[in-house]
């Protein structure tokens, strides 16, 4: 690599900061120890980029801009906790493989990706976990942690594997069932906490959900949180929809339970008087989504995931419960969010990367000396409108098609290596 010292400058407003590399010799971009600079600043700068940036990890950002007069777009550092099936079989490829999901997620800014063990088989052991982040590495477009089933097989009740999961297994959950029973759940909690791993829940009491799915949602909720606070298991809520889980959360928080939480961009967007599309958990009321917003002002939500469900449009005529979510997660949430709502791009960024990187205990998320090179380039100014033909997922199942938001990604970089670019 050529040892030259070049400038990066970025406009914050009437500020320029001046970005200077320490030392050009890799170009792999794994990290950004080489900037020497109050980068942390740049999760809200709007920046102009000049030739004198082609150098270190942003050469290949500089590829994009090569032929264009300078712009503003804005960078933020982009990794998140998203959900969706990774099929292992052939009998559940038409929905969803590796490949095409990794290529929706970093056509959404993502270049880390969270899947859940409702696959076919289960995923319910180490083995099976590795085999898919292997082949998410291949395919490289995003790296991938593989959480494993609460019970073996989602059976509701055999929980002996936890015991023997090696130490590289952090995350497991029981997601679109829940554990019904309460005794398996709490020998789980009780295990979890000795081999420190963290249960991610999907709250729903299966036996109310039919005629109350407040209530299964509510009550699950409470159930948990209060397993997490006597056995001091860190609990992680995920896609909570309604003020009463909220509260509990909000109450076992200040208990001292060691609980985090997610919500979805959808279940902040819609109403169940303009959507009925069908989603678990479903879409609720105006006053669940303003109790979702308040308590993302408040830090009581500590994250955003899509809960990405790529069902065929057969599936969806049969009336499977879910939505492709990967590719619109940013627009849908700066356009509420931020547009809308006031809230500032930073508190975005922390709910979409740096909380969820700390939640996964990860070295991404911000951009900082250490962490890795992964970051998004977003147009926030310019709107533009969903097109479901156009999503890179095999599935288009989105109730957003046709809506128009802000904040288009424009490329998704990951380890200093570009993985997506938005056609021009």
């Amino acid at each position: 690599a050529i040892r030259r010292q070049r400038q990066m400058c970025i406009r914050d407003s009437d500020k320029i900061l001046d970005m200077t590399p320490a030392e050009e010799n890799d170009d792999s971009g794994r990290s950004i120890d080489c900037l020497r600079c109050q980068v942390r600043m740049v999760y809200s700068g709007k920046y102009e980029f000049h030739e004198g940036m082609n150098t270190g990890i942003f050469g290949n950002l500089f590829e994009l801009f090569q032929n264009r007069e300078a712009f503003d777009l804005y960078v933020c550092p982009k990794c998140g906790k998203v959900e969706f099936f990774v099929p292992l079989d052939r009998e559940r490829e038409y929905k969803e493989d590796i490949e095409t999901g990794s290529r929706a997620a970093a056509a959404g800014g993502y270049t880390f990706v969270n899947l859940m063990p409702n696959t076919k088989p289960v995923c319910s052991s180490a083995a099976q976990a590795m085999m898919v982040e292997q082949k998410a590495a291949e395919v490289g477009l995003c790296d991938a942690n593989q959480t494993v089933s609460i019970t073996e097989d989602f059976d509701g009740k055999t929980i002996d594997h936890l015991k023997t999961l090696p130490a590289s297994v952090k995350f497991i959950t029981e997601d679109g069932h829940g554990v019904q029973d309460n005794a398996t759940m709490a020998r789980a909690f009780a295990i979890c906490t000795q081999r420190d791993i963290t249960v991610m829940s999907h709250a729903e009491d299966m036996e109310i959900s039919p005629w109350d799915y407040r209530l299964a949602e509510d009550i699950e909720t409470v159930r948990n949180c209060w397993l997490s606070e006597y056995y001091q298991t860190r609990l992680h809520m995920c896609h909570v929809s309604t003020r009463g889980a909220l509260d509990a959360i909000r109450m076992a928080k200040l208990r001292g339970a060691p609980v985090t939480c997610e919500v979805t961009p959808h279940h902040l967007w819609f109403t169940n008087d303009t959507c009925d599309y069908r989603v678990n958990p479903p879409i609720r009321t105006a006053d669940d989504v303003q109790a979702l917003i308040d308590g993302i002002r408040s830090g009581v939500v500590d994250a955003i995931a899509t809960d990405h469900a790529p069902h065929s449009e057969e599936d969806k005529l049969k009336g499977m419960a879910g939505m492709v979510g990967s590719e619109t997660a940013f627009g849908v949430c700066y356009t509420k969010l931020c547009k809308q709502e006031g809230l500032p791009l930073e508190l975005l960024v922390h709910l979409m990367s740096t909380r969820p990187a700390e939640i996964l205990g990860l070295a991404k998320g911000q951009l900082e000396p250490g962490f890795d090179a992964d970051f998004v380039l977003v147009d926030l100014d310019t709107p533009y409108t969903v097109e479901k033909e156009k999503l890179h997922s095999k599935s288009h199942n989105t109730p957003f098609d046709g809506a128009q938001l802000y904040g288009k990604v424009f490329a998704t970089i990951k380890a200093g290596k570009i993985t997506y670019q938005a056609e021009a």
